[in-house]
């Protein structure tokens, strides 16, 4: 008991200084998490207390329709953006290590759309670029091409979500570039000695020496992904429209759980994402034991 008081009283300050952050764990984290789970295995509308139905909100997925539309319209998502953005990233972040003049200046530049990645201004932004007199169709015009209400169109809808998810690319890209940085110049100069061109380099030293930031902005990047939300919203109306082409996972969530009021269906599903994602985690985790270069 007096060894318990002494180390109590040596390490008073640190549990004070750590008070916020622990408070913040069990409040905003942990006793959520749990009370979700809880409520994933019950029928709750927010107004009458929740009632135990056991696994029904989880078997009850798989006949629904919706929410089988919106696994597939995220998976394409993310199949989709993330490769994508991180090549773009990849690319720029490539020319820009070249040594430009004003570094600086153009890091900030492709930096900027990254900060409003989530934001409501950038998805209205989007939603008048693509419309049927927006700005793309004007200046399709001006080459005789007839453009079309692209966010209207179930074909199209989900990919002008696409292409604004490579647009915010400055994240990844700004992460890549630190790396670039840090890849021994002298290893280039041997492969150039031994004849190796610029495709050979990338392939061979480049790429496998920043494979682990490949590895962190790939698993952020699917990350993020997967928690797609405003864009869709916005973009669709918060329908998902149309035809549920744009019908993330996550509005179909924000649907249960705020339209119709189905929180343990809501809770059930938010618990199915965080499974997924942590497979997905695991597995990629797993496989970059084979293409992952650490230097010792």
């Amino acid at each position: 008991m007096q060894t318990f008081k002494k180390a109590w009283r040596r390490n008073a300050v640190a549990y004070m200084f750590l008070s916020p952050w622990l408070i913040g764990l069990l409040g905003l984290s942990l006793i959520p998490m749990v009370t979700s789970l809880y409520l994933s295995f019950t029928n709750y509308d927010m107004f009458t207390s929740p009632v135990w139905t056991g696994m029904e909100n989880y078997t009850q997925m798989f006949e629904d329709s919706k929410y089988l539309a919106s696994i597939k319209v995220t998976t394409i998502y993310v199949m989709l953006s993330v490769p994508l953005q991180l090549m773009f990233a990849l690319g720029v972040a490539l020319l820009l290590n070249r040594g430009l003049r004003g570094l600086k200046f153009y890091r900030a530049v492709y930096y900027v759309p990254s900060l409003f990645g989530g934001s409501v201004a950038v998805a209205l932004l989007w939603r008048q670029l693509f419309g049927g007199e927006g700005l793309i169709n004007r200046g399709l015009a001006l080459f005789g091409i007839e453009g079309t209400n692209w966010i209207s169109s179930p074909d199209t809808a989900l990919y002008t979500l696409v292409i604004l998810a490579v647009w915010q690319f400055g994240a990844p890209m700004v992460i890549f570039l630190a790396g670039l940085k840090q890849v021994p110049l002298e290893l280039y100069e041997a492969a150039r000695i031994d004849g190796a061109g610029k495709f050979k380099q990338f392939f061979k030293i480049t790429l496998p020496m920043i494979s682990p930031i490949v590895l962190f902005n790939l698993i952020m990047q699917i990350i993020h992904a997967f928690q797609a939300f405003t864009p869709a919203y916005i973009v669709s109306g918060g329908e998902g429209g149309p035809l549920d082409s744009t019908l993330f996972y996550t509005l179909y969530l924000y649907q249960k759980a705020f339209t119709h009021f189905d929180m343990g269906y809501a809770a059930a599903m938010a618990w199915i994402l965080l499974i997924a994602i942590a497979i997905i985690t695991a597995i990629i985790f797993g496989t970059s034991k084979k293409w992952v270069f650490y230097q010792e």
